[in-house]
């Protein structure tokens, strides 16, 4: 709940105030920084929920060197990363801002890793409280800056950058203070067999999300380097880009409960079929009743968020939700494999889907601009939706029969024809919502019977 007020609410003011070219600038920056950021990580988080829950006491004294191994990880991917940004010639005016994003980046690792003790200790409450701090500042203190600013003040988008910054250290403190509290305290230092049995043991797993990170955020980068004036052609694809990003939230809410009872299901070598039917059919199939609605509404939802660019945001807006079904797809069928272990298959196609990415914006974001990267990112996650089908497809048999692709194809023709009949006929866009949400009743998408087998599966 808090995570989106964040981004529609302070995100998205933040742009209107300081428009698309300064946003757009900052937003490349961002995602700049996000394209290594495994490096700050390398499983270390997996590692030490696993072993927090099983292993207490050896956790508590390993947490000194698993911290050491952080900061020594870090200084890795802030050199890496300020010399990749020299490289592709960003001007020496960005830097500052690009150092403050890089030390954001640490401390993002930083409480992801107080958050990994505290949910290995089983301490629920205060995982998710720490989950959200940083965003719940966020929302206070730049909320404050927006209430109090005077009329003929402008919002500047250092405000925003420091306000952000002040709130994750504020975050940092607190985690450390509440890790500190349930283990105590231990002392820092770098000791290379703990590090190198957890980078061992992770790099598949880093790479994965390496390669995941780079055909997902690399749009951006690219635009702004690219164009002239890719600043504001970066700003304009980040109001559409920021939409996908809060659908796709919800959608990882349902990965994530999936992605352990796949494991446990799959170790006991029961048949997930069933479950994995049901889960599909209701994240896919409502990611297409929910791009079909956005598709045709696109002005009319980018307009309720928005007030700069909003013409120009329009056709990778409805490219971008078009995109959205297809990361749903890779989504469901991606935790499958992943709870199989699969890891060189997934690391392979998201190979392929990096080169379809990096080599058509090449191509097309010249010619194209905004529009082109959102060609782009529609083919490289079509390319990985369709793969990860394929090979799922084989390894659980499914046997699609043509009444079943008929019934489909029908569903999304009905969903895509709401959406062009309100248009046609001018029809309120609540009782297209309601149409909508009535055929997903109809194809019986909301499905009662796959909460009860969820809660089954996880109580076992």
């Amino acid at each position: 709940m808090i995570k989106p007020v964040a981004i529609f609410g302070i995100d998205a003011t933040v742009q209107n105030q300081v428009g698309s070219e300064a946003y757009g600038l900052y937003f490349s920056l961002l995602n700049f920084t996000f394209l290594f950021n495994i490096l700050l990580d390398l499983g270390i988080n997996n590692f030490t929920t696993k072993n927090v829950a099983q292993y207490p006491g050896l956790m508590t004294k390993y947490m000194g060197r698993i911290a050491g191994l952080r900061l020594v990880l870090f200084v890795l991917y802030a050199v890496f990363t300020l010399i990749l940004a020299s490289v592709l010639g960003y001007p020496p005016e960005v830097y500052p801002v690009l150092s403050i994003l890089i030390t954001q980046q640490f401390l993002i690792a930083m409480i992801a890793y107080f958050r990994s003790y505290l949910s290995g200790m089983l301490l629920f409450r205060l995982d998710a409280l720490l989950s959200v701090l940083d965003r719940f500042l966020l929302i206070l203190l730049c909320g404050a800056v927006f209430f109090f600013t005077l009329p003929g003040n402008a919002f500047k988008l250092e405000y925003f950058i420091w306000i952000q910054f002040i709130s994750y250290i504020l975050s940092f403190l607190v985690g450390l203070m509440l890790v500190v509290r349930h283990i105590g305290t231990s002392k820092i230092r770098f000791h290379r067999p703990i590090s190198f049995l957890i980078i061992r043991q992770s790099i598949p797993y880093a790479l994965l999300i390496v390669l995941m990170m780079l055909y997902t955020r690399v749009d951006s980068v690219m635009l702004e380097r690219m164009l002239d004036d890719g600043a504001v052609q970066s700003g304009i694809y980040a109001q559409g880009f920021r939409l996908i990003d809060a659908f796709f939230m919800f959608a990882m809410l349902f990965s994530n409960l999936l992605l352990p009872i796949f494991s446990r299901m799959i170790g006991l070598k029961e048949n997930v079929k069933e479950l994995f039917s049901l889960s599909s059919k209701l994240l896919i199939w409502g990611s297409i009743a929910l791009a079909s609605f956005c598709f045709w509404n696109a002005h009319e939802v980018l307009d309720l968020i928005y007030t700069n660019d909003i013409e120009k945001s329009v056709p990778p807006f409805q490219l971008l939700m078009l995109t959205f079904v297809a990361m749903c797809i890779i989504l469901i069928f991606g935790t499958y494999l992943t709870a199989l272990g699969e890891m060189k298959t997934l690391n392979t196609i998201a190979f392929i889907g990096l080169i379809v990415n990096v080599g058509v914006n090449l191509y097309l974001i010249p010619r194209w601009g905004v529009w082109g990267a959102a060609v782009s990112t529609l083919m490289a996650q079509s390319v990985v939706a369709v793969s990860q089908l394929y090979i799922v497809a084989k390894r659980l048999k499914l046997n699609w029969q043509f009444a079943d692709a008929g019934v489909f194809m029908l569903f999304v023709a009905v969903c895509f024809s709401i959406g062009w009949l309100g248009i046609l006929y001018n029809i309120h866009i609540l009782l297209q919502m309601g149409a909508l949400i009535a055929c997903l009743l109809l194809f019986k998408v909301i499905n009662i019977r796959l909460f009860s087998s969820i809660l089954f599966a996880s109580k076992k």
